[in-house]
């Protein structure tokens, strides 16, 4: 998946596109793995409320790239253009790995790639979506929902959720881990979207879950419980309960279990340690137990993933190790 565009028309929002282009554009200093070949393709030049973008390419360009990304689409009660509609279909049908962030969710089933498939946009507009497209199935409580050569995230910063997600998916934790920090954002965050529209992520710096999280994270190794956190926040288990569904949106094992599986997938792709190694070093205790829930979280057990990412190491002329795409 080496060649990304963005599609891009006059309706598009800028925030999504600029996130698109931040994460696939450049290279964060630290990894060596050939990058994206990335190009923006849209009809001579696009307007973007105060801005002007100039494309490198037409629209037809899109059905030779790897991965298409589309943009929010700004106003969802309007069309998309027949042009743009009909370069993703076109793309699509020659291979291309398509994407929407935000509202282009609107885009993707307005060209039929959402028919029959699990999809998700921002949560203002998923009821939206669900009553003007029947045939799509409309989840509105996910960050992003990946169905493999389509993918649709949820709004605004999900889309930078999504980004990470397709660096994993092509170049491993690692390597998106690595662009997450030049962000200054999490790798992966728990939970769905609803955390975001009734109750929103406090920003004070005392919330209960503050030190928390670090605490558990340096501690991933240890039988942590329930009981463990709540004490260590000094409050109820019901209140710990409380408080981790408006923060994450999800629960307190349920946010360890994705935290151990994130160690895992560090630990098996920059280590030679066995399974049962791993399972130890990531509280999962025996490698079965940790088979069971890489499985049932990723897809594939972990031998495989190790696999898939390690094998993707080669050495150069020089000697010096680097990863293919």
């Amino acid at each position: 998946m080496r060649t990304v565009a963005l599609a891009v028309t006059d309706g598009m929002l800028h925030f999504e596109l600029s996130v698109a282009h931040e994460v696939f554009g450049s290279a964060p200093a630290a990894v060596t793995v050939p990058w994206y070949d990335l190009s923006v393709c849209g009809p001579a030049t696009v307007p973007f409320g105060r801005f002007r973008l100039e494309p490198d390419h037409g629209l037809d360009h899109l059905r030779q790239a790897d991965t298409v990304i589309v943009p929010g689409w700004a106003d969802v009660d309007v069309a998309p253009p027949a042009e743009l509609v009909d370069a993703l279909r076109a793309a699509h049908a020659a291979g291309a790995r398509v994407a929407s962030l935000c509202t282009g969710a609107f885009v993707l089933a307005a060209a039929g790639l959402l028919d029959g498939k699990r999809a998700t946009t921002h949560w203002a507009h998923t009821a939206a979506l669900a009553a003007r497209h029947l045939e799509v199935e409309v989840d509105p409580d996910v960050l992003y929902v990946d169905n493999g050569s389509v993918l649709t995230s949820a709004g605004k910063a999900a889309a930078l959720d999504l980004c990470l997600h397709l660096v994993r998916l092509d170049h491993g934790s690692s390597v998106a881990n690595a662009v997450a920090r030049r962000l200054v954002v999490p790798p992966h965050r728990s939970g769905g979207q609803a955390q975001f529209v009734t109750a929103p992520v406090p920003a004070r710096d005392d919330h209960p879950l503050t030190a928390l999280f670090p605490w558990a994270i340096e501690r991933l190794g240890r039988p942590l419980t329930v009981e463990d956190l709540a004490r260590r926040a000094r409050m109820s288990s019901r209140q710990l309960g409380r408080h981790f569904r408006a923060r994450t949106g999800t629960t307190p094992l349920q946010w360890l279990l994705a935290q151990r599986i994130r160690l895992a997938q560090e630990l098996l792709e920059q280590t030679d340690d066995s399974i049962d190694a791993i399972a130890t070093a990531t509280g999962m205790g025996t490698a079965t137990t940790l088979r069971r829930h890489f499985n049932r979280t990723l897809g594939v057990p972990p031998d495989s993933y190790r696999r898939t990412f390690r094998s993707r190491a080669h050495h150069d002329d020089s000697g010096k190790e680097q990863r293919s795409p």
